[in-house]
């Protein structure tokens, strides 16, 4: 039995996937959707509108007039973002603040690996929007795993000083990864098989049979995202602590600098997501 399923043993205490959250990943397969079918889903839950029209009022946005109305923020930062923006909301709010633990870092280190998961995709020849989605949601199996053990948790976030550390002082402390709880609940939150694959993938992409180009983003994307959190340059991390992974994909290490969001661009707008 995977040592992944002890944080399932009580079904009752599992974070259940918000209504409005399954029906938005039901959306990222359709090209078709326009702004006014988004908008009016979002609509439906007024705690998650209420979040994403004060960041589309943010600094991150700077609007030229105050945005009253779902649509009108989706005119302002863009259909995909703010299909994005209100999934991360979703997200964030399926799983409940434990004390002690720093929710915002947290949530920022998410953004940041679904912001790097997105442009790496484009470099990978991925779709953008799924690695966007399971960037977003890679580390949530570190928040069941709070949930019962916050002091293994604490400890592992503790010692991992290094970037890319962390899966390798979690298998220590609790002989198992948060990227393998994190699959195991986007299988039973009925994800796509191809992204609950890429999650399991990402846990040791090169030996991971077949290897998935997705996998091989999110771990690069995790990477990164630790990079910025420490302040770090994150190319030049990703080279030095995955150069046999960068090197099996081929990337164009000159097109990723250029294209590239800095860390703090990517985590802008976290706190109005998660207040």
């Amino acid at each position: 039995m995977p040592m992944s399923d002890k944080y399932f043993a009580n079904p009752a205490a599992l974070p259940s996937m918000p209504e409005v959250a399954s029906r938005l990943l039901r959306s990222f397969d359709r090209e078709d959707i326009s702004m006014q079918a988004l908008s009016d889903l979002i609509a439906q839950d007024q705690g998650l509108s209420v979040k994403l029209l004060r960041l589309a009022n943010s600094a991150r946005y700077s609007p030229r007039h105050a945005i009253a109305s779902i649509k009108d923020a989706g005119m302002v930062i863009g259909l995909a973002s703010l299909r994005d923006m209100a999934m991360a909301a979703c997200m964030a709010g399926a799983f409940p603040a434990v004390a002690g633990f720093d929710r915002l870092r947290f949530w920022r280190q998410c953004l940041a690996a679904a912001g790097h998961a997105r442009v790496l995709a484009q470099a990978c020849d991925v779709d953008p929007d799924t690695a966007y989605l399971a960037g977003l949601v890679m580390r949530t199996g570190e928040l069941l795993m709070l949930m019962q053990e916050p002091a293994a948790v604490a400890q592992a976030e503790a010692d991992a000083h290094l970037p890319d550390s962390l899966l390798d002082h979690e298998r220590r402390l609790m002989q198992c990864s948060h990227l393998e709880v994190t699959a195991e609940l986007a299988r039973r939150w009925h994800f796509p098989d191809a992204m609950v694959t890429a999650l399991r993938a990402a846990d040791d992409p090169l030996a991971f049979k077949p290897f998935s180009r997705l996998g091989a983003v999110l771990r690069l994307a995790s990477v990164m995202a630790d990079a910025g959190d420490m302040g770090l340059p994150p190319l030049a991390t990703m080279l030095e602590t995955q150069p046999q992974l960068v090197e099996h994909l081929h990337l164009d290490l000159a097109w990723l600098g250029e294209h590239l969001a800095p860390f703090d661009t990517l985590v802008s707008g976290v706190d109005q997501l998660l207040h």
